[in-house]
């Protein structure tokens, strides 16, 4: 089938930077879903951004919808014909709502019956009438949160915008997109090549704006090219670019043409926090700072600009203008904020709202403080730095630094006790208590940290749930979801053996709230379910299968470390020879013990009390391996306990080949029931292997 390439091309005012990735891929997305619902295909697929523009290029792109044919069902062969073997009224009525007569109908045979049935043959429509519809289809999906109008027009976009493109090989597709007439026509950089620019094809598009237009369109493109030359500069004065992903993206989202303008400042301004100059350079100027090989900050930023100007220099002091009064006033905060010791504010936290419902920041200080100590005591360490560092955590809300620069939350608290005097464990702790801040990130590396870390976060939880403020979809505007999976990081990664049912009990009784206070275990099980749903999402991330997982939730083991333990012998047990067979016999012991009217018990009597050969060396393997087991369990060696209960495989198997369970005996019956309990309880002490699929 004949194929040619596709182009799109949107040009508009500056569209947001922090949002144009995302509306690239998304008008991508909805472009390749029509067409992929026309049934139309395509070789591959290319978006396009810059500050004016959005396009998508699709790659051999057939030109027209295969034919199909389309099948319709009748009335039943016996409600289709009259006793005298002419065509019923249904039948009649049938053939003319598919406009054509009876004895045009075909029959369908199937194993449930015969039917009549028409098929027709439609004929797949031009793709080039197609297309319109698709990308306005795609442009009204866009996740634009805010969309506007402007001049006298009824149309909606996140900017107003200019011109359109949109070309089928080498013939426009005639139409209109928000409000303008598609044209070959696109426009190149504002100031450098502000003319129109005729696109002949789809497939010359990138290289025609580079070469006539100074654009740069891809994204990735300008990000390798914005990487190399800051690299570059910041070697120029012997440092090494500091340079994040999200920030290299947002200066790819600004610049058409990027060039970069290396700058300075005075030197003085090191003597701050080196978070503090990073987050002023990166927030408020989208510069990227430049350090050492030791990683200690240089007195030099690297910016981009969007022109190539005959006068660098100029750009280049105009922007160490602009940052030396921001760092002017950071300056002063830092010295300010020094008069005034941590401790001091702590009391000024009763002016500050925590939740309407749950009073302010200082009465939720006041139970993280009394949370700490108590896992502190759980975990058999000391408790006065963890109890401080709690104490202290939420003080340096209350500086001007973070009032200004509210990301420093926490690395100031740490600064401002260190220039107290504070010990160095208790300020890395008001760091870290905010540790994990997002997926993938560090916890807490120090146990205070650790402590008072989880003390914030289940205080919080615990808070919002009862304040009937449940995360519901996606809404979640207290981050509970990410407070959860926190606290699960930082107890199985640093291998805390602590009880999530104990800590949140603990947590409850702080608070004297209601409904929370008449209804203590709802609130209890609802964030306990809420945890260890995270706990299951975590586990799938780290490669483990939902019924490995199900296996280890059929226990209900409290700690999330000895779960972790748990679900690693489960998948370690798995690969064993005697796995599959095992958890089908424990299935199978299940569902015995389930249906049974008789009476279970641990009674299974002694050794010659059992008539068959085979149930006697069941339960002589079981009862040799109970010192064994009871050993590991406590060691809590999970592996260990299930590789020896794996050796019992060939006396289950002989067991259900000869043994009959349900006798006519019933005093024999209850002890083989006894048994197979035994067995199933010796595995229910690690998981429920019933549960593993074949």
């Amino acid at each position: 089938m004949e194929a040619r390439h596709l182009l799109f091309e949107l040009g508009s005012e500056e569209l947001p930077p922090k949002t144009l990735v995302k509306l690239n891929q998304a008008l991508l997305d909805g472009v390749l879903q029509g067409l992929n619902d026309a049934e139309l295909t395509y070789s591959g697929s290319k978006a396009y951004a810059t500050p004016r523009r959005l396009a998508v290029v699709v790659e051999n792109l057939s030109t027209q919808q295969p034919d199909k044919i389309v099948e319709k069902r009748g009335p039943a062969i016996q409600a289709a014909f009259t006793p005298d073997g002419k065509p019923s009224k249904a039948a009649e009525g049938f053939a003319a709502s598919c406009g054509t007569t009876f004895d045009q109908l075909e029959r369908l045979k199937t194993d449930k019956g015969e039917w009549l049935i028409y098929k027709q043959t439609v004929k797949g429509q031009q793709t080039e009438r197609l297309i319109p519809e698709i990308i306005r289809q795609s442009i009204a999906n866009l996740p634009i949160a805010k969309r506007m109008r402007w001049g006298s027009f009824a149309t909606e976009f996140v900017r107003p915008v200019h011109w359109a493109v949109l070309l089928y090989g080498d013939v426009v597709i005639d139409c209109e997109i928000l409000g303008l007439k598609t044209s070959n026509l696109t426009y190149g950089h504002r100031f450098h090549a502000p003319q129109a620019i005729t696109i002949a094809s789809p497939e010359i598009y990138a290289d025609v704006l580079f070469q006539h237009g100074k654009v740069i369109a891809g994204v990735e493109e300008r990000k390798t090219i914005i990487r190399e030359k800051a690299n570059i500069a910041a070697s120029a004065v012997n440092g090494i670019a500091n340079i994040e992903d999200d920030l290299l993206e947002e200066i790819a989202a600004l610049n058409e043409w990027p060039v970069p303008v290396t700058g300075t400042f005075d030197p003085r301004f090191l003597e701050l926090p080196a978070e503090v100059l990073i987050t002023t350079m990166q927030t408020n100027q989208k510069y990227f700072p430049v350090e050492n090989s030791s990683g200690a900050l240089l007195p030099y930023f690297i910016t981009f600009s969007n022109i190539e100007s005959t006068r660098p220099e100029s750009i280049k002091e105009g922007n160490e203008r602009v940052i030396t009064p921001r760092l002017t006033d950071a300056e002063f905060f830092w010295k300010q904020d020094k008069k005034q010791p941590l401790a001091e504010r702590v009391t000024e936290l009763a002016n500050v709202i925590f939740q309407e419902k749950l009073g302010t920041l200082a009465d939720k200080t006041e139970r993280v403080v009394r949370l700490s100590g108590f896992i502190a005591e759980k975990l058999n360490v000391n408790a006065d730095w963890s109890m401080r560092a709690a104490k202290l955590a939420k003080a340096d809300l209350l500086t001007n630094m973070v009032g200004e620069f509210g990301s420093l939350q926490g690395i100031m608290g740490k600064y401002y006790a260190l220039a107290d005097g504070e010990p160095k464990e208790v300020a890395d702790a008001i760091e870290q208590h905010y540790f994990p801040k997002q997926s993938g990130s560090p916890t807490p590396s120090s146990q205070t940290g650790q402590i008072v870390a989880l003390a914030d976060k289940i205080d919080t939880l615990t808070g919002i749930f009862s304040a009937g403020l449940i995360p519901t979809g996606d809404k979640d505007p207290y981050a509970l979801r990410r407070a959860a999976i926190g606290c699960l990081r930082i107890i199985i990664e640093n291998e805390l053996n602590l009880d999530i049912d104990k800590l949140i009990n603990a947590s409850i009784h702080m608070f004297h709230i209601l409904p929370l206070a008449e209804n203590q275990q709802k609130y209890h099980n609802l964030i306990i379910d809420f945890i260890f749903e995270r706990l299951r999402g975590y586990c799938l991330e780290k490669g483990y299968t939902p019924d490995e997982i199900d296996a280890v939730m059929a226990v209900n083991p409290a700690q999330p470390l000895d779960f972790m333990k748990r679900l690693q012998a489960v998948k370690a047990f798995r690969q064993l020879p005697e796995a599959a067979s095992l958890a089908a016999a424990n299935k199978r012991i299940r569902n015995i013990l389930k249906k049974s009217e008789t009476v279970v018990t641990d009674n299974v009597g002694q050794y010659h009390d059992l008539a068959e050969a085979e149930e006697r060396d069941l339960y002589h393997v079981l009862t040799r391996s109970t010192d064994e087991i009871r050993i590991n369990l406590e060691k809590k060696d999970y592996q260990a306990v299930l590789s020896r209960l794996a050796l019992t495989e060939p006396a289950v198997n002989a067991y259900f080949d000869k043994v009959m369970v349900m006798c006519d005996d019933l005093n024999l019956r209850a002890r083989r029931l006894a048994l197979l309990n035994l067995l199933s309880e010796q595995f229910l002490k690690v998981a429920d292997i019933s549960k593993l699929q074949a």
